[in-house]
């Protein structure tokens, strides 16, 4: 399939601003920034290993709107990593174009035939209001890069009538006039991915395309004209004026800026997919719902959380030599079943890193002392195993001795100190709930 690498990254905000573009004043949100480093949120963890990895909670919303919010040890975490790793490459016009290919209806079928006439009827109706509005909500700074209304449409919503159900709603949910205004500007994920093939970083990937599109594509048809009607009765109340969207962009980046871990709100975030339980549904509507979004928690969050963790372990096991800096939508840091969850389940010592908060090992151990996929292992210096060896002196190798009561009094510190601070900490990490 033959895509065109503008639209591509069009479709994915994926326009790289050149160097004045990124000293432009950039839009925070909701919430003032922080006077200080220690005052911002942190959604950067750290794997104890030499050399550490690291786990990045990002969001898919463009990179301006929380780039000042993202504390500094985050960014050089990102610096200091040799690879860095994504749920999917977005560089890869492979990935795109795999994207692309799982979302089209088989058989060369089109949606007019597959949907109730009705509902086809409205979803048409829908997208003209959408064509119609867009020259209203585009933004000068899109003019000015040439953009044009009819080609903003095309690039998201071109050959609507070709795709699968379930993802012409998970399109219809990001044609509303902020993610509109948004389009342009690459998200975080993939202005990360584009700055580490900029700073020639390794890269990669730890999901494969048909992982993250075979369980939309996996809800029975009846679900999936239950999501499309709820998705459009949402829309055509929002334009009526007779509802609030109870949960935007807006909110996610707020959230995101503003340190409210609320793992709600991210794993929303994470599945890509609305949350469609709503108690003024009749009783049979919301147990569809609830069906619903128990099929996404479990297939888009969970499994993939084991999946990615997996996969994570695996990297660092293989590479024990390189740095790692793994950014994933921070829905999976967060609740239950995380990626952290299971790395911790396999012996792996991951830590919440605060703001300002040094990047790289806290404690500087001896050479003789390693922190190994969370475990501690000890190869003591020859004169400490000689003392500790019972054998008669005579069977013993010759080995220099400490001269006097005051060069182990030295010695011994030196030592103990760093064991006993390495093995609290690791405890502790034990202990800690996950």
């Amino acid at each position: 399939m033959q895509l065109n690498l503008t639209l591509i990254c069009f479709v994915f905000g994926g326009f790289l601003p050149d160097a004045a573009a990124r000293r432009e004043q950039m839009d925070t949100g909701q919430c003032d920034l922080p006077r200080s480093q220690g005052e911002l949120n942190s959604f950067l963890w750290t794997i104890r290993r030499d050399p550490p990895a690291y786990l990045f909670g990002t969001i898919h919303v463009p990179y301006t709107r929380v780039w000042d919010f993202i504390p500094d040890n985050s960014k050089a975490a990102f610096h200091a990593s040799s690879s860095v790793y994504f749920e999917l490459d977005l560089t890869d016009p492979y990935t795109i174009s795999g994207l692309a290919s799982c979302q089209m209806l088989p058989h060369g079928e089109n949606l007019q035939d597959v949907l109730p006439r009705e509902l086809y009827r409205r979803l048409k109706r829908h997208l003209d209001y959408i064509k119609l509005m867009l020259p209203h909500w585009m933004t000068p700074d899109q003019r000015g890069k040439g953009l044009y209304a009819d080609y903003l449409f095309n690039a998201i919503a071109g050959n609507w009538e070709r795709k699968r159900p379930v993802w012409v709603m998970l399109m219809v949910n990001s044609l509303t006039e902020t993610d509109i205004r948004s389009r342009g500007v690459p998200v975080l994920d993939l202005y990360l991915a584009q700055e580490a093939e900029r700073m020639k970083k390794t890269t990669g990937a730890v999901e494969r395309v048909e992982e993250q599109c075979h369980p939309l594509n996996g809800l029975n048809f009846s679900q999936v004209l239950f999501a499309l009607n709820q998705t459009l009765l949402q829309h055509e109340s929002l334009r009526a004026g007779s509802l609030q969207a109870p949960y935007t962009t807006e909110d996610l980046i707020k959230h995101y800026n503003c340190g409210d871990l609320n793992a709600v709100i991210f794993n929303h975030d994470t599945s890509q997919v609305p949350n469609f339980i709503n108690t003024t549904l009749p009783p049979h509507e919301q147990v569809t719902a609830q069906e619903i979004d128990s099929y996404f928690r479990q297939e888009l969050i969970y499994k993939r959380n084991e999946r990615m963790g997996k996969r994570v372990m695996a990297l660092l096991r293989e590479n024990t030599d390189k740095s790692f800096f793994f950014a994933f939508g921070a829905g999976h840091f967060l609740g239950n079943n995380t990626v952290i969850d299971v790395l911790r389940q396999a012996g792996f010592e991951v830590e919440h890193t605060p703001p300002g908060q040094p990047i790289g090992n806290t404690t500087t151990l001896p050479s003789y002392i390693r922190i190994t996929n969370g475990y501690i292992t000890v190869k003591p210096p020859i004169w400490i195993s000689n003392r500790l060896d019972q054998r008669p002196r005579s069977d013993r190798p010759s080995q220099p001795q400490p001269t006097s009561s005051a060069s182990v009094s030295l010695l011994w510190p030196s030592i103990t100190s760093p064991l006993c601070m390495a093995i609290a900490s690791f405890l502790l990490n034990l202990l800690q709930p996950s």
